[in-house]
């Protein structure tokens, strides 16, 4: 069984531009995650950013990702159409695709799940956040307890307009009472699509080692098995974590 090719994707605007984000994430929100993903198994990553030659999405990259990562926020207009469409072919030809926090805003979300507008409720007054595992016996809630506890979050509350997931892993509680839909996994085509909410840039979430063990169970999943292109997923090691 061979690696899994592993593309992080991000905008990598906020950590150029924002000393506070900055200070978290010095190296970019795509580094923190694939420093963790490089340390795993099985694994082969590279990381891709908004303003490189085609948005760091080349045809020999796409051809070369068995899992995309994809984080943006300030910039999802400046994704051009036709690399757009070239990541969808990819999906629906079997890549996985991984969408986090405000990805739901992205272009290539809103093209896959059929909506313009992903439209929320939201707050940024960094609330405690309970993940609550809905689906223990799922592939991407290995090794987590009942809940993950994220000390600073911003807040994202239903209604989520997004079509009904096919598997409902997370659900998160805020301190102002909302729930949101934080762990939906689709099918499409011969592709899967895991969108995972937390990740807002002004907190240190992708420090956390819960959340990077979900994404790192995310890469699993959303994984063709041995270049076949209907995906069944893999078994990801397991990344001891501390129960708040």
């Amino acid at each position: 069984m061979g690696n899994i090719k592993v593309t992080v994707w991000n905008e990598y605007r906020h950590e150029r531009h924002n000393e506070q984000v900055a200070s978290i994430y010095p190296n970019g929100i795509h580094r923190a995650i694939a420093d963790h993903l490089e340390g795993v198994e099985g694994l082969e990553v590279a990381t891709a950013v908004l303003d490189e030659p085609d948005h760091g999405l080349t045809d020999e990259r796409l051809a070369n990702t068995d899992v995309l990562l994809w984080w943006g926020h300030l910039a999802h207009d400046e994704v051009r159409d036709e690399i757009v469409e070239k990541v969808r072919q990819r999906v629906l030809d079997g890549m996985g695709l991984i969408v986090l926090h405000s990805g739901h805003g992205s272009k290539i979300f809103s093209k896959l799940l059929g909506t313009n507008t992903g439209m929320l409720k939201w707050r940024d007054d960094g609330e405690i956040e309970r993940l609550w595992v809905v689906e223990p016996g799922h592939p991407i809630a290995k090794g987590l307890g009942e809940y993950i506890e994220i000390p600073r979050e911003e807040m994202y509350g239903e209604r989520f307009e997004i079509p009904a997931p096919d598997e409902l892993v997370f659900i998160s509680w805020f301190e102002g009472g909302e729930v949101f839909r934080s762990g939906c996994c689709y099918r499409r085509g011969r592709g899967k699509l895991f969108y995972f909410r937390p990740g807002h840039e002004m907190f240190p979430v992708y420090h956390q080692p819960e959340i990077l063990q979900v994404i790192t169970n995310g890469v699993f999943w959303a994984a063709p098995v041995d270049g076949a292109k209907t995906s069944y997923g893999r078994v990801a090691p397991i990344v001891p974590v501390v129960q708040s």
